[in-house]
């Protein structure tokens, strides 16, 4: 075990090479960001734009979620079989295409799918980011850096809201004087929605062209016998001693322990994907999706005007930015255990006095309150944890492939309760839905309780190795 310890342990050479590749990757998560986060200032511009009906609104606001799925299911394919970087290369473009193809819709039919082809990008993305870092990261700071991927959603969520409120400032003030025939008149001014879309292009391209600096993962391209290719980019973080004994270990294990994806169902290595999926479950089942897509109509049912629901929810923006900071921080020293089971029970208690406030109909100022804790607890535990943990825990063969199984869970549980939360609170009221999550988030305390090991300071190949002993009853 001590050859683990020192091939996935403290870099020989360069921990700045290390972190310079895992921030450019984590840059996707700045397009999942403010793609999921752009399309709250333009719902009502669409909606007179294309004279949406309720129903045709919603598929326009769940259409790239319906992207996302289909990213995810095959994010783990293409990642096995083109590799980490030229699969978060399509992920890019995939982006890029959407921002302006999203920009430049000229009926309802060419908006959804634009919309959809971004969600295509944001599901890959979604599988292969996480484990691409993790893949790449050493032992001791593998959480924080797999965590920088949390951070990028967040920083790419408050981009967005600031980027809508730039270009819809100018458009107002700007409605009554000037023409309507140029480019820039119509895509910012009278249909600045489509501004606002377009906006995804810089950093889409950003992303994609900075993807040329970053290496393959040294892992994938041991997995498939490239490790002369290999050998030359460990080389770059590295001693030689290091470099040997980690490839002789990750050859050992694929060597050992290799398996089809169908046998991850089996004792052991099925108790990890269980966790794996319910991790994605639960995650979206906290609310915290619902509380990003929905958050002003949230606080102006509980009486706030709406220009005061639209700073409250920056508000919270920026919690969940300063505590996703302190996940950053604390993840490889606190441990992912302590982090997910005990924000975890932050997130059930705020939640539910967020229902009760709803319930008595208490100042809306007390719901505001409840709300910044409850995103505090929930980004400094499962929204960081979600991330690291995933990649971790699953076997280095079909790693790519059993993420994207849950990536595709985490997708289809968000399109599932973005669905459903409308019509569930207009049945039973808002704080029935605040409720029912956190009932759910009480379930998931006691599951990660139960199943959630701690993986800090451990190769990935020790925690494969965890598994096997498990089903094995040592």
């Amino acid at each position: 075990m001590t050859t683990s310890n020192a091939a996935v342990g403290t870099p020989g050479r360069s921990s700045y090479y290390i972190i310079l590749i895992s921030m450019i990757a984590s840059l996707g998560g700045v397009l999942f960001g403010f793609d999921t986060a752009v399309i709250s200032g333009t719902q009502s511009m669409v909606k007179a734009k294309f004279m949406l009906s309720e129903w045709h609104l919603g598929w326009f606001l769940s259409s790239a979620l319906v992207g996302c799925i289909i990213g995810a299911a095959i994010s783990g394919v293409l990642g096995d079989y083109l590799g980490r970087k030229k699969t978060l290369m399509i992920s890019a473009l995939l982006y890029f295409a959407s921002a302006v193809l999203t920009a430049a819709a000229w009926d309802f039919t060419s908006l959804i799918i634009a919309r959809m082809i971004g969600g295509v990008g944001v599901g890959i993305a979604s599988g292969i980011v996480p484990t691409y870092i993790s893949e790449f990261a050493s032992s001791n700071i593998r959480g924080r850096l797999v965590a920088m991927y949390q951070l990028s959603i967040v920083i790419g969520i408050l981009l967005a809201y600031f980027s809508n409120l730039i270009i819809q400032s100018h458009a107002t003030a700007k409605a009554d004087m000037m023409s309507t025939d140029g480019f820039f008149d119509v895509y910012f001014v009278t249909e600045c929605w489509r501004g606002m879309f377009g906006m995804e292009a810089i950093p889409a391209a950003l992303f994609f062209f900075l993807l040329f600096v970053i290496p393959e993962s040294f892992r994938w391209l041991i997995s498939t016998g490239k490790t002369e290719q290999a050998r030359k980019i460990m080389g770059k973080v590295y001693d030689s001693q290091t470099v040997e004994s980690t490839i002789a270990e990750i050859v050992s294990t694929d060597r050992n322990e290799s398996f089809s994806l169908l046998e991850i169902l089996k004792p052991g290595f099925r108790v990890a994907l269980i966790l794996a999926v319910g991790l994605s479950v639960f995650g979206q089942l906290t609310g915290i999706n619902i509380v990003l897509y929905y958050g002003p109509e949230i606080l102006k049912s509980a009486g706030l005007e709406t220009g005061s629901a639209l700073f409250y929810q920056v508000l919270i923006g920026f919690i969940n930015l300063i505590f996703t900071l302190v996940a950053l921080w604390k993840v490889d020293s606190w441990g992912r255990r302590p982090l997910l089971i005990y924000g975890m029970a932050g997130v059930t208690v705020t939640m539910a006095v967020a229902a009760l406030i709803l319930y008595l109909k208490a100042p809306p100022i007390l719901l505001v309150i409840a709300l910044g804790a409850y995103v505090a607890f929930i980004a400094v535990s499962i929204c960081a944890v979600i991330w690291v943990l995933t990649p971790e825990v699953l076997p280095n063969r079909v790693r790519a492939r059993a993420v994207s199984i849950a990536t595709f869970a985490n997708w289809g549980t968000n399109a599932i309760a973005a669905q459903l939360f409308p019509w569930y609170v207009d049945q039973y009221g808002m704080y029935s839905g605040f409720a029912t999550f956190a009932a759910i988030c009480f379930v998931g305390t006691f599951f990660f309780w139960f199943l959630v090991p701690e993986t800090k300071g451990k190769s990935l190949e020790e925690i494969e190795k965890y598994w096997i002993r498990n089903s094995a009853g040592k």
